[in-house]
């Protein structure tokens, strides 16, 4: 890391980042598998599905950029490798096509687990008095509880 002072310490800014690296790994994986499932969901509510996941991935894309940029603004490196990601991330890959149904089972349950581990970082990030981070982990919180709620929702 360089020199700079914006108000946190090189031991928080490291800290703070870490817990983003892991956010990050786990919304990236979450966008693959979402964009996976968007590409190869059939059956009865293929168009609504579809759409959803499209939507939904689109979001994460986004997101993701966001993430890093947080970052790299702490003056440390973003991972960016299928490897680093899968190091750090907590969801677990899904192998083969899986229904439609388990798609959106295995999708709500990303969303909870990324909002899990944006609980951590927030905690990390507020005690840091890092409002940037805090709101960022907070946006991004609120987003997935959202998503969540709306994959529940389509099970119903």
């Amino acid at each position: 890391m360089t020199d700079i002072n914006i108000g946190i310490n090189k031991e928080n800014r490291s800290e703070i980042s870490e817990g983003l690296k892991r956010l990050l790994a786990d919304s990236y994986t979450l966008y693959l598998q979402t964009h996976n499932f968007h590409w190869n969901v059939t059956g009865l509510q293929f168009r609504e599905l579809h759409l959803m996941f499209e939507e939904q991935y689109q979001e994460l894309a986004t997101a993701v950029d966001d993430i890093a940029e947080r970052i790299r603004t702490l003056d440390v490196p973003a991972p960016a490798t299928y490897k680093e990601f899968a190091k750090l991330t907590s969801i677990e890959e899904v192998e083969g096509v899986p229904s439609s149904a388990q798609m959106v089972k295995l999708l709500t349950k990303g969303h909870e687990q990324v909002i899990r581990t944006a609980r951590k970082v927030l905690k990390v990030a507020q005690e840091a008095g890092d409002e940037s981070s805090a709101s960022l982990v907070s946006d991004r919180m609120r987003t997935h509880e959202k998503t969540a709620w709306m994959l529940r929702a389509t099970q119903a």
